[in-house]
């Protein structure tokens, strides 16, 4: 079982020494005089709780809170008051104290009080866990020893703790915007809500408005009995991901704008209105300022959107986070494919330090999964990076040879496109047993893109 550290700070000798008598059998106790001994310990060795009376000596309590509060908000902080001034309770709830207590102390009132800050410190521990979780089963964006990266985590930090200002990620392709965006959800206080990720580019023009909003029964040929969520809806009280917002046409764009102005919006063939409150949260690998100038898209919905602009550096700007990711996916690729290789040949680091990646970590991540696969030394070799047994383009992605010539006669191009497509998804998808998300990956495609491409493709 845990046992909770607790803090009591008061100047009253025997009312420290009854509390201390009364707790330290349940918890580790922790005895100050003064708010400026307490204050001082927290720097080296934070309590999860504090008992502390507002009428100390020369720093008072609520001074003393303001302090702790501004150091971290995660601590319950119960006030302890010799009398009930009620302006005085209120100014400490209001800096963020979790409940006060009167003198002479009650006992039953002090166990019940100090239960229900028990049980907040044990939410907060748990969400923390999920959260740190979180990052570590997504961390390949965030991997590396550059400063950029540091201050990418700081951003993410800051920018979490507001549950509604909306966020525009900015990076070249590969870069980790949706992982970046999923960081800033599982950081934020809605983060026990969904994250619901829109792929804009996927969609077309005539499906945008049922898509988002969604449609009641019978709005149109062909729709669901029981009606439809939209993505907007089905976001409340979480984080809805716009992937690629600079692809959503003018008319998506107005629509959306709509709904970001009021927080509101109607069903495709309904009357009801619909209320709903999420983080909105768009990446794109555009220059959308230009776009915006250019009228491509539309200036207030970029301001709606660029409340905080954050731009992500490429892999080429953060050289020196090359090794550290590399080292990462082949540890990974080593558990998947049950290999043992212990590392980089000089001539295949040198390789990976001055390749130009244009389409960052996950063009780097699939190097390495392709020179772990047919690795048959100890070490990765340059022959494996440089994929000697395939046909790549400049950007290190295989590419299938054309398997017919044009001919007098002509072809029929869409169909041999969609027939080549057809076959290479369904591949991806037997390679990958099923799984979509590890299809999409086979070829450097969208997880969403390539399921929306699938769907239209094998219902033909």
């Amino acid at each position: 079982m845990i046992k909770y550290s607790i803090a009591i700070v008061d100047d009253e000798e025997i009312i420290r020494d009854a509390l201390d008598i009364t707790l330290s059998n349940e918890f580790n106790v922790s005895l100050f005089e003064n708010a400026e001994s307490f204050l001082a310990s927290i720097e080296n060795r934070t309590p999860d709780l504090v008992l502390m009376d507002i009428g100390l000596p020369v720093m008072n309590g609520i001074e003393a809170l303001e302090i702790v509060k501004e150091k971290t908000n995660d601590i319950p902080v119960i006030m302890i008051t010799a009398y009930e001034d009620i302006s005085m309770v209120i100014q400490s709830m209001k800096i963020g104290a979790f409940d006060f207590i009167l003198k002479p102390i009650n006992p039953d009132i002090l166990e019940l009080t100090i239960k229900k800050a028990i049980s907040s410190i044990a939410l907060i521990k748990e969400v923390k866990i999920l959260q740190e979780k979180f990052l570590q089963d997504n961390q390949p964006c965030f991997i590396g020893e550059s400063k950029n990266i540091e201050d990418v985590m700081d951003f993410i930090n800051m920018v979490a703790k507001s549950p509604d200002t909306p966020i525009m990620i900015l990076g070249e392709t590969g870069t980790g915007k949706e992982l970046i965006a999923k960081a800033i959800h599982a950081r934020s206080p809605v983060f026990q809500g969904p994250f619901i990720p829109v792929n804009c580019s996927a969609f077309p023009e005539d499906l945008i408005e049922s898509e988002l909003f969604g449609y009641e029964s019978g709005a149109f040929t062909g729709a669901n009995k029981q009606g439809k969520k939209g993505f907007i809806e089905e976001a409340d009280a979480g984080t809805l991901f716009f992937d690629e917002v600079a692809d959503l046409s003018l008319a998506g764009q107005a629509k959306l704008l709509r709904f970001l102005e009021t927080g509101e919006f109607y069903k495709v063939g309904g009357t009801k209105k619909y209320h709903v409150r999420t983080r909105v949260v768009s990446a794109t690998n555009k220059k959308i300022e230009e776009l915006v100038k250019k009228e491509k898209f539309r200036k207030d919905l970029y301001f709606r959107l660029c409340v905080i602009k954050a731009e992500i550096p490429s892999l080429n700007e953060r050289k020196e986070d090359i090794m550290p990711l590399a080292k990462h996916f082949l540890h990974e690729f080593n558990q998947k494919f049950s290999k043992t290789l212990k590392g980089f040949s000089q001539e295949a680091e040198e390789h990976l330090l001055s390749y130009e990646f244009t389409g960052n970590a996950r063009e780097l991540k699939n190097m390495i999964e392709r020179a772990v696969l047919v690795a048959k030394t100890d070490r990765l070799e340059l022959d494996g990076l440089k994929g000697s047994s395939s046909s790549l383009n400049d950007k290190g992605i295989s590419e299938p040879k054309p398997r017919q010539d044009l001919g007098p006669e002509g072809i029929n191009l869409d169909k041999l496109l969609e027939n080549t497509e057809k076959k290479f998804m369904e591949q991806a998808l037997a390679l990958s047993k099923g799984n979509e998300s590890k299809a999409a990956r086979l070829l450097n495609m969208n997880h969403h893109t390539f399921r929306y491409r699938w769907k239209k493709i094998s219902n033909k």
